[in-house]
């Protein structure tokens, strides 16, 4: 099996798995308990809790653990808007946003709040002039993702968060999902306010995901309970979960460097072999784009015949992000990004880990090579 859908989810490290399993067997406490069981697995937490602010460069006080990206961008964004609704009703996004930001944002313009879209460009890649531009007086959250899930376009986040300086009333928030452990970025440099992030999208587990908020970051809980997660996020918290992640987390960056370096090979030796397939539009850019996601169009062909076809051979891959792909509806990144329909329609996307290989690249590029001849044979 060839395994190339790495931004759907990642394989669990058999570290983590085994952290997991032994924290849920032998401090199964609740942490809230008065208990001492319940002690060690507040111990555990407040251990993970500092783990991960190590490893991101910031306070443990602002970590908060989450069921994942989906939750962390909805409570960061629904959060923050009915927090400092008061100040304004006003939010900005770009066009690419993946679901969960799009569709939370869909959620409070019909609960009466004002959403501006920012276009990109041709590259997927969204302009600071445009989103300073779009800011009014009654501004009070921007959200743009670090690394788009479905081209790998890296966005301007330092850029922002600089000029976001000049409006110390605008929150930032940033979905970086797919940027984590793939590509270098700095909380505290970029001015971010709130920040998003899932386990399972660096060989952690599914259900574990983290909050980045910033001391002093006004926010309000979306559900109510027994005040857990220092009264932001009410419900028994996730001991093994938040230990594996962490874990997960650590040994990501031990090895980003090497693994960085591998998946840019794998990406150029993508480029350069599916770049000569007559009928092959790639759609992820040559420059600012993340080393782990290539997308590509295949045209004339739909990609879900594509996928199925490679899928028989063992080989995996996807079309839009894991979230939307079974919708079997053009890429909303593709469009915004202007192209075509047709084109659009058929993209493939090709996502990697560290622990992926060239010796497999070259075995997906042959197989793929293969399976466009045998489909437009068919379809002639």
């Amino acid at each position: 099996m060839i395994y190339f859908d790495n931004s759907a989810t990642t394989k669990p490290y058999k570290e983590v798995l085994n952290s997991f399993l032994t924290v849920s067997s032998e401090y199964f406490g609740n942490p809230s308990s008065l208990h001492s069981f319940g002690g060690h697995a507040e111990k555990l937490l407040s251990q993970a809790r500092e783990q991960t602010a190590r490893l991101l460069h910031v306070k443990a006080n602002e970590i908060y653990f989450t069921s994942g990206g989906t939750e962390s961008n909805n409570l960061a964004i629904k959060g923050a808007a009915y927090k400092n609704q008061s100040r304004g009703r006003h939010l900005i996004t770009s066009a690419v946003e993946h679901p969960s930001v799009r569709l939370a944002m869909e959620q409070l313009e019909e609960a009466g709040f004002e959403i501006t879209y920012i276009p990109v460009d041709q590259y997927g890649r969204v302009s600071v002039l445009d989103v300073k531009q779009a800011i009014r007086k009654d501004t009070i959250l921007v959200s743009i993702m670090l690394v788009n899930n479905e081209v790998g376009t890296i966005q301007p986040i330092k850029e922002i968060g600089e000029m976001l300086k000049d409006y110390p009333t605008v929150l930032f928030h940033v979905d970086a999902v797919q940027g984590i452990g793939k590509v270098p970025f700095d909380i505290y440099e970029s001015k971010i306010d709130f920040c998003s992030f899932s386990g399972h999208k660096f060989h952690g587990l599914k259900g574990t995901g983290v909050l980045y908020a910033r001391d002093g970051a006004k926010i309000m809980p979306l559900f109510s309970g027994g005040n857990q997660e220092r009264t932001l996020r009410s419900g028994t918290e996730n001991v093994a979960g938040a230990v594996a992640l962490a874990k997960a987390l650590r040994m990501t960056f031990d090895q980003f460097q090497a693994g960085v370096e591998n998946m840019k090979k794998i990406q150029n030796l993508l480029r350069l072999e599916l770049g000569k397939i007559e009928t092959v539009k790639i759609n992820t850019p040559s420059e600012q784009a993340a080393p782990h996601i290539f997308n590509f169009s295949l045209k004339g062909i739909k990609s879900e015949v594509f996928i199925h076809s490679l899928e028989e051979k063992e080989i995996f891959v996807s079309t839009t992000s894991a979230c939307s792909s079974k919708k079997k509806s053009a890429s909303s990144t593709l469009i915004a990004m202007g192209v075509p329909d047709s084109i659009a329609e058929s993209a493939i996307r090709i996502s990697l880990s560290f622990e992926n290989t060239i010796e497999e690249a070259i075995e997906v590029i042959k197989e793929i090579k293969n399976t466009v001849k045998q489909l437009e044979r068919i379809m002639k």
